[in-house]
């Protein structure tokens, strides 16, 4: 049995997986989802972006929600999505939803971030055509960093915004009775957002919180946490339930 206790933070039904992936492993894993899904409504804009798919010469997903709800839109629009489209993510779950529908999609394996996507030598043969063109499908904000990158090198880039995450409603403290009921000795998350959120949450007892081992998806992350006061930050330089594991392994859990 594992001596670690985590507090898992992903959306609910993600949560609800890792928990169970974890406890495998003899890991007790508490879930306080810090990020609701909610769709955006389809504009004009978006349906036109979707009805002129096939003028993107890369596609890229950055998440399991704007990969689900992206390919909803898709198969509204494309019975047969566009010939020789390169599709990417930024992780392997989010990329086997796209393999398993059937789409032609790659995506790195040495971390699930904007860096590794653009080192990732498939994206660069995808984005040498004349005049590239790329879609990012994500939430309604993120990956601006990777939007830049690509302007910066010529390449026209469009956002399809699909959905918005939420902190849900929460009763005063909850963060911390939970986290002394249950002896946590550990902080998952999954985002940036996802990191606001539980500041957010903790309040005032932030400071008490800081001092726990925080594992985070990516240097981008865990710089955000790392300037908010955390104090032990681990980058497991991945979202992955592998990542996360390795990490445990690499990290002795703390005492009392």
């Amino acid at each position: 049995m594992s001596a670690w206790r985590l507090l898992l933070t992903r959306p609910a039904e993600e949560c609800a997986a890792l928990a169970a992936q974890l406890a495998e492993q003899g890991i007790h894993g508490s879930c306080l989802p810090l990020l609701d899904i909610q769709p955006l409504p389809e504009t004009p804009e978006q349906r036109s972006l979707l009805l002129e798919l096939d003028r993107y010469c890369a596609v890229i997903v950055v998440s399991k929600p704007a990969a689900r709800l992206g390919l909803e839109r898709v198969d509204r629009y494309w019975p047969q999505p566009p010939i020789n489209q390169h599709w990417f993510s930024v992780g392997a779950a989010t990329g086997q939803l796209l393999a398993d529908y059937g789409l032609d999609v790659s995506w790195p394996e040495g971390g699930d971030d904007s860096e590794a996507l653009l080192e990732l030598p498939a994206f660069s043969d995808a984005l040498k055509v004349p005049n590239p063109r790329v879609l990012i499908m994500r939430g309604d904000t993120g990956r601006e960093l990777l939007a830049d990158h690509l302007r910066g090198q010529g390449v026209a880039v469009d956002y399809l915004p699909l959905y918005r995450r939420h902190l849900p409603n929460y009763a005063c403290g909850e963060l911390s009775r939970r986290v002394a009921a249950e002896r946590l000795n550990g902080l998952v998350i999954s985002s940036g957002q996802g990191f606001e959120h539980l500041r957010q949450l903790a309040g005032e007892a932030w400071p008490e919180l800081a001092r726990l081992p925080l594992f985070v998806p990516s240097p981008r992350v865990a710089e955000l946490a790392r300037a908010a006061g955390a104090e032990q930050v681990v980058d497991c330089r991945g979202a992955s339930v592998a990542a996360l594991l390795q990490a445990l392994q690499a990290h002795r859990a703390p005492h009392g």
